[in-house]
């Protein structure tokens, strides 16, 4: 990160709008500090999900976070970004479906949204703490399916705890703004990854109604940071 830090300080400014960052299994809105705190340094109003410990989407959890997104929408006066970090990611794209209104785009890093349940070594640890089957869980949501506002999959292959398949937006005729960036980095490493940042920093900062696809070109040793995009399909 320190190496990196110059680099980082000339990302795009943000323009103000409100962004909520949820965090992973087992996590609370101390692991997503980091990145807050370097999204405020950029100009943005960024919010931790407020619940403590994300343990799933247990009883009034997802109702709070819709309640919490709607209180933001209302006090900026303007939509919002939501930011999820591996589990959090789901909470994000869900709550963008459900209000599009309110959400101008959604950054996921290292979400298993695509493929089966189980393509990730978390999911035992997902039951223990949440204390649902996850086939359950998954049963009640089209996880797959893109919000219908511009989404970024930020992903690793050497996440080495979600599959990496299980984190790539097919592309759809009625989901044109999705997006896949691949990164180097742990699962545990991406909310403090430089490559990460500078992409997350990237994608906010693109004038609403105006998305345009994350070029890696010009960016700072991109064959090596920002792997060929061919190699997700």
């Amino acid at each position: 990160m320190l190496p990196a830090w110059p680099m980082l300080a000339r990302a795009p400014r943000g323009d103000g709008h409100g962004v909520v960052v949820f965090p992973g299994l087992s996590a609370n809105d101390g692991s997503t500090l980091p990145l807050r705190r370097y999204l405020d340094s950029l100009g943005y109003a960024t919010s931790g999900w407020e619940q403590g410990f994300n343990f799933g989407p247990r009883a009034g959890v997802l109702e709070s976070a819709r309640a919490q997104v709607t209180r933001a929408f209302e006090a900026h006066g303007r939509k919002l970004s939501l930011i999820g970090w591996s589990l959090g990611g789901v909470y994000a794209r869900e709550l963008a479906k459900e209000l599009p209104h309110m959400v101008r785009g959604v950054i996921t890093l290292g979400t298993p949204f695509a493929g089966s349940h189980r393509s990730t070594n978390a999911w035992r640890i997902y039951e223990l703490t949440s204390g649902r089957k996850v086939e359950r869980e998954t049963a009640h949501y089209d996880l797959p399916a893109a919000p219908p506002v511009p989404t970024t999959s930020i992903y690793s292959r050497s996440d080495g705890i979600v599959a990496w398949q299980g984190s790539v937006q097919q592309s759809a005729a009625h989901h044109p703004h999705t997006e896949n960036v691949e990164v180097v980095a742990s699962h545990v490493g991406l909310g403090v990854n430089p490559s990460a940042w500078w992409a997350v920093a990237d994608r906010l900062a693109q004038p609403e109604g105006q998305w345009q696809a994350f070029q890696r070109k010009g960016t700072f040793l991109h064959g090596l940071i920002y792997p060929d995009p061919a190699r997700a399909a």
